[in-house]
């Protein structure tokens, strides 16, 4: 009989076994299906050859993300976004559980842009303190448990001041997550699956992030702006343009 739920972490490490190994895109245990993703040429993924975040390259040519400094890329896929935060001057440390994709970051980034492979919320080479984390579209992909470990990251890593720039799936459109609550993910004829990610509306996103210990003040949330093709940014009407702020 075991009786070893001690931490949080322990609960959370439960819960993550109430999914199959094949709806795993949070651990390490979903690298295969990432690297499968990225590795797949006939399928049509719009961001993987595309440039940075339309609102990460607009907070770049304004200045609104303020001195460069250091800056974490979670869930970097191909480099898009670190490639531009490089570019205008900031340090960056970009992760994703994709080999594959790294892979491909390797021919786009400057050498001056610290590639990790594995989950970033156990690596210790994600130290921080970073200035600016970007999530190009990690957190929609998090059961609702992990939502924890998320905003744990930000507050281990994220200054006081710093800034999250946050890509995310918008509830109301089709083309967007699931809009299933969040219990439906662990009971009932939906549970087991994530089925495709989470969308999420504006109020829930300003609420999540102003949850301790991450405190986070939402600035900006919005649509984000489809870019036209000669611009070689990336948006979607389906997803969220987020811009947070820590507590200084």
């Amino acid at each position: 009989m075991l009786r070893h739920i001690r931490t949080t972490e322990d609960v959370l490490t439960l819960l993550d076994g109430l999914f199959p190994a094949s709806a795993d895109r949070w651990s390490e245990d979903g690298s295969a299906w990432w690297d499968s993703f990225y590795g797949d040429a006939d399928r049509a993924i719009p961001f993987r050859d595309a440039g940075p975040d339309e609102h990460v390259a607009a907070h770049l040519a304004t200045g609104r993300l303020g001195t460069p400094g250091r800056a974490l890329d979670l869930g970097c896929g191909t480099g898009r976004n670190a490639a531009r935060l490089a570019a205008h001057g900031w340090e960056v440390d970009a992760v994703d559980l994709s080999a594959t994709a790294l892979a491909t970051a390797r021919t786009r980034v400057p050498a001056t842009v610290r590639l990790h492979h594995g989950d970033a919320f156990t690596l210790p080479a994600l130290s921080g303190p970073y200035d600016l984390v970007h999530d190009g579209g990690c957190f929609h992909h998090l059961p609702p448990h992990r939502r924890l470990s998320h905003l744990a990251l930000l507050a281990r890593v994220l200054r006081p001041g710093g800034l999250l720039t946050l890509t995310c799936f918008a509830s109301g459109h089709p083309d967007s997550g699931s809009e299933l609550p969040d219990a439906a993910f662990y009971r009932g004829e939906f549970a087991g699956s994530l089925h495709g990610g989470l969308a999420y509306p504006a109020d829930a996103l300003r609420e999540i992030f102003a949850t301790a210990p991450a405190s986070l003040t939402c600035v900006e949330l919005r649509p984000m702006r489809v870019p036209d093709p000669d611009e070689g940014l990336f948006g979607a009407e389906f997803l969220w343009a987020g811009l947070f702020r820590r507590a200084a």
